[in-house]
């Protein structure tokens, strides 16, 4: 006898940096494309920057479309509740209002910031693709990572 399948609940985090528009949004992508069946992504920066083309292009050069995203504030998402809130940049982190669930810091190189003193695009996106491989990785040890329990004494 089948018996229907059990829903799983997805783990609820949101991805939040400075400005909405690269390291949050490769995260929200890599999660939604790589950790969808576990993961309901969201991201959000501290005020919003729009899009970032660059951090677009080397998501889809991976694979992974984040053109349909848009930049938001966090301000957009104080009616969600969130398991887990996980800060991509020090600002981030220091200025994050309270939101129930755990937060959590994990830092990232800003690309853009990385990339002010290349003399063209392609040198540029050397930044934008290592970071974006860095998140990458970041998201593949998720959620499971986050379940972890420290060991204490």
């Amino acid at each position: 006898m089948c018996l229907p399948e059990e829903r799983i609940r997805k783990t609820k985090i949101l991805f939040l940096c400075t400005g909405n528009s690269c390291r949050s949004q490769m995260a929200e992508g890599w999660a939604r494309h790589l950790k969808g069946d576990v993961i309901e992504a969201y991201s959000a920066g501290i005020v919003r920057h729009g899009m970032n083309p660059l951090a677009v292009k080397v998501m889809a050069e991976a694979g992974v479309d984040i053109s349909g995203q848009t930049s938001k504030t966090i301000e957009e998402l104080t009616d969600q509740t969130f398991d887990y809130v996980i800060t991509l940049c020090s600002h981030a982190d220091e200025t994050c209002p309270y939101f129930p669930g755990k937060k959590i810091h994990h830092g990232f190189a800003d690309p853009p910031r990385l990339a002010d003193n290349c003399s063209s695009e392609d040198e540029a996106l050397i930044h934008y693709r290592r970071v974006q491989n860095q998140i990458r990785a970041f998201i593949l040890t998720l959620p499971d990572s986050l379940l972890v329990p420290k060991k204490s004494g």
